[in-house]
């Protein structure tokens, strides 16, 4: 006999989200099909998402955590360090539930390391292991330490207080994306490794050969600022990574050739 104990459970936790909830609603209070009522949350979604993402109100699964800031040097104590509030995400049953069935326990925590360092960094704070460990995941410190191995083996940058330390500096988070795409990663790659958009990747990348280009036309740091209309500091960031990154010939191409267009347009 067929056990199929394992597909109820994901049939299941499916039907505990939001989503389903609206549909739900939907369908009997329309007395529509499925198909309709998720066209109906479909269009909320649309309409209404940037609205939700906005709203002071948590969305289910997300949680509030006072966190180190960002701008903090490595060399103050943690008690005298700059707190900011973050908003993480534990728990988003359309991506971690597919995580979770296809993949492994082990598969969906590193998702979810992945996610909650970068969506911390967003908004201006850093995570450690500790508060990984301890406050969030409550495992063990060794768990995430080895989650982190394993993500750095697969070339995934993970933005936590410890390796932004090891940089030497505080680099912002477009400035370690531009630093993927010189490194030869595409967006698509570059977008689900950071939990961007592949149209911000495509403006960051956009804004750094604009940088490049002026900064190659002899144009000073503060000119090339107000010009790509990105601060000072980042300006500094992206020609730094322009002359001391390992730059693949193909991004070294595509930075020359831009270049000669500009030359030829002028």
């Amino acid at each position: 006999m067929l056990n199929n104990s394992s597909l109820q459970k994901w049939s299941r936790l499916k039907k505990k989200s939001l989503d389903n909830m609206f549909t739900n609603e939907i369908i009997a209070g329309m007395n529509c099909s499925p198909f309709e009522a998720k066209a109906a949350l479909d269009t909320v979604h649309k309409v209404y998402g940037d609205f939700f993402e906005s709203s002071k109100i948590l969305a289910p699964g997300k949680a509030n955590f006072i966190v180190l800031s960002a701008e903090v040097s490595p060399s103050v104590m943690l008690k005298n360090a700059k707190k900011v509030s973050v908003t993480l995400t534990i728990n988003n049953d359309d991506e971690d539930l597919v995580i979770k069935k296809e993949g492994s326990s082990v598969a969906l925590r590193q998702h979810r390391l992945q996610r909650i360092c970068h969506e911390a960094f967003m908004q201006g704070g850093l995570l450690t292991v500790e508060d990984i460990a301890n406050r969030i995941f409550c495992c063990g410190e060794r768990t995430i330490v080895r989650d982190i191995k394993d993500l750095r083996k697969q070339g995934i940058f993970i933005p936590l207080r410890s390796t932004i330390k090891d940089m030497g500096r505080t680099l912002s988070h477009r400035s370690l994306i531009v630093n993927q795409w010189v490194k030869g990663c595409e967006y698509t790659e570059i977008a689900r490794k950071t939990n961007h958009s592949v149209d911000a990747v495509s403006n960051y990348v956009r804004k750094f050969k604009q940088a490049v280009a002026l900064m190659k036309e002899g144009y000073d740091v503060h000119t090339i600022a107000f010009l790509t209309k990105i601060s000072k500091k980042l300006t500094e960031e992206y020609i730094d990574i322009y002359a001391h990154s390992d730059i693949v010939p193909a991004r070294k191409h595509e930075l020359d050739n831009l270049l000669k267009k500009r030359m030829l347009n002028q």
